[in-house]
């Protein structure tokens, strides 16, 4: 029989606060935050499981495993331990948030939580819960596996109203299943009004504080979010997924230093922990900030660090998108037509990374100054787009459509079809506005909206430029490329 042990005062991973160099000084205790998850094992193995859901929370996926992990070892009989190894192969904002080559550990563990059983019905509900994402995944898609997780898991927060882990899985989850189309952003408000008043009340929570900015990752609602970005680095900053984070709602915001000694802080302790697919994130976006404040020199630092990085893996998504996007951002943003029009992606790369790449080189191709054909560039995102809607992945296919339609666009300006260009672009435009970003990316590479005001400029229609370069700043505050496109308008009409 379990032993059952009694309700723990908070996990407090912390020490007083410390500056950046030295929190992450070899000897100097981890700071993950303060969690609290009481369950009914071996008294000995309490903290450290509380330790693993703090890295959990923080998405720190392989420490998280090595926690619970410890727990399975020093209590066999421990079913939350098993529940939390297969927790750690369910990324559910990430992509894919369940990898084919995760599944069958993960399923095995669930499974062995299932056999182990416990008392506690609060216990079985979230094992319940989880055996669902890995549980017929021959027979259903992913996006069925996760809805039931998701009325699961709700159903487990509303009969323990007190369990702070029940309402933040909850709240997860609710973001986990947000359709990139709802620009109403319902269910992030729905997972606010979870978040917020327990940030009130556990203002040290990794979860909240985390899940919170990835709830406001959105233009509507990134100013709510901004608090919970100033204060996680401080909550976590033994985690290279916390010390980034918070540059999401400064990117959302413009606030482009803020992102930059974000990224600088979780890059290198990333780099210090040996995670690859972190550090790449962060240096996406530390590039991303850099070229907003036309800070070229230290932008080609970034990208001299990536060149010297070796045996980067495509398949990674975060390691694929970033390696290629980075590369892409540093050609286009600075309108280096015949850089881009050489770029490539890493071998193996999935359609919607290996776009990116096609993408700028058609790019590069018709805005260079000896413009040629991209016919083959232009087929080729077809094809992308083409598969992506076999593998029924419409998010991807959907952005893959505005890339190509952007390139389109281009071809038809330098061929003289002006009014087919505008047109083209246009609707290019209205189709990203009507999707989301996800997590992985600070945003479309140049949106689409920006570059229909470089269109326009082109076709020397200073006002609709200016109209346009506007509504892409509403959307992506003080972005570089559309603040010095209204004033290049204003210069045409002889404006200051």
């Amino acid at each position: 029989m379990p032993k059952v042990c009694k309700l723990l005062p908070l996990l407090t991973i912390l020490i007083p606060s410390l500056s950046s160099q030295e929190m992450h000084d070899h000897g100097v205790p981890e700071r993950l935050g303060r969690v609290s998850f009481p369950i009914s094992c071996s008294a000995e193995v309490q903290a450290e499981f509380s330790r693993g859901v703090a890295l959990l929370h923080s998405f720190a996926y392989a420490p998280a495993n090595a926690a619970f992990g410890k727990v399975a070892a020093l209590d066999p009989s421990c079913a939350m331990a098993q529940w939390g190894l297969a927790m750690t192969s369910f990324h559910q904002l990430w992509q894919p948030p369940v990898s084919t080559a995760s599944l069958p550990a993960a399923l095995h563990e669930i499974e062995t939580a299932q056999r182990l059983g416990s008392l506690s019905t609060r216990e079985r509900g979230y094992i319940q819960a989880l055996s669902l994402v890995f549980t017929d995944a021959d027979k259903l898609p992913f996006s069925a596996r996760d809805q039931k997780y998701e009325q699961t898991i709700g159903d487990l927060a509303r009969a323990n109203s007190g369990d702070v882990e029940a309402q933040v899985f909850y709240a997860l989850a609710l973001l986990s299943n947000a359709p990139p189309t709802d620009k109403t952003h319902a269910r992030q408000k729905k997972a606010l009004a979870i978040l917020e008043p327990l940030d009130r009340a556990y203002p040290d929570h990794p979860g909240i504080t985390h899940y919170i900015i990835h709830a406001c990752d959105n233009t509507e609602l990134a100013p709510r979010g901004l608090a919970a970005a100033r204060k996680y680095a401080q909550v976590a900053p033994s985690v290279p997924h916390a010390l980034h984070m918070p540059s999401h709602i400064f990117t959302r915001l413009g606030l482009w230093q803020d992102s930059i000694g974000s990224n600088l802080a979780a890059s290198r302790v990333a780099h210090e922990q040996g995670d690859v697919g972190e550090e790449l994130h962060a240096m996406d976006y530390l590039l991303y900030a850099y070229l907003q404040l036309g800070r070229y020199d230290e932008a080609r630092q970034v990208i001299d660090r990536l060149d010297a990085m070796s045996n980067l893996g495509a398949g990674d998504f975060k390691v694929g998108y970033a390696a290629t996007a980075m590369r892409v951002r540093y050609a286009v943003e600075r309108r280096q037509w015949n850089d881009a029009a050489r770029l490539t992606s890493l071998p193996g790369a999935p359609p919607y990374v290996a776009a990116l790449a096609v993408w700028a080189r058609g790019l590069g191709r018709t805005r260079g100054e000896h413009a040629s054909d991209v016919s083959q560039e232009i087929a080729q995102l077809q094809r992308f787009e083409e598969q992506l809607q076999n593998a029924h992945d419409a998010y991807w296919a959907a952005q893959v459509n505005v890339l190509r339609k952007e390139v389109e666009a281009w071809k038809n300006q330098a061929n003289q079809r002006a009014q087919l260009a505008e047109e083209t672009l246009r609707a290019a435009a209205d189709e990203e506005d009507a999707m989301e970003k996800l997590p992985v990316t600070p945003g479309p590479i140049v949106p689409a909206r920006e570059q229909l005001g470089e269109l326009l400029l082109e076709q020397r229609r200073a006002s609709d430029a200016t109209a346009a370069f506007r509504l892409a700043l509403a959307d992506a505050p003080n972005r570089l490329g559309a603040t010095e496109g209204i004033a290049r308008a204003a210069q045409m009409i002889g404006e200051k």
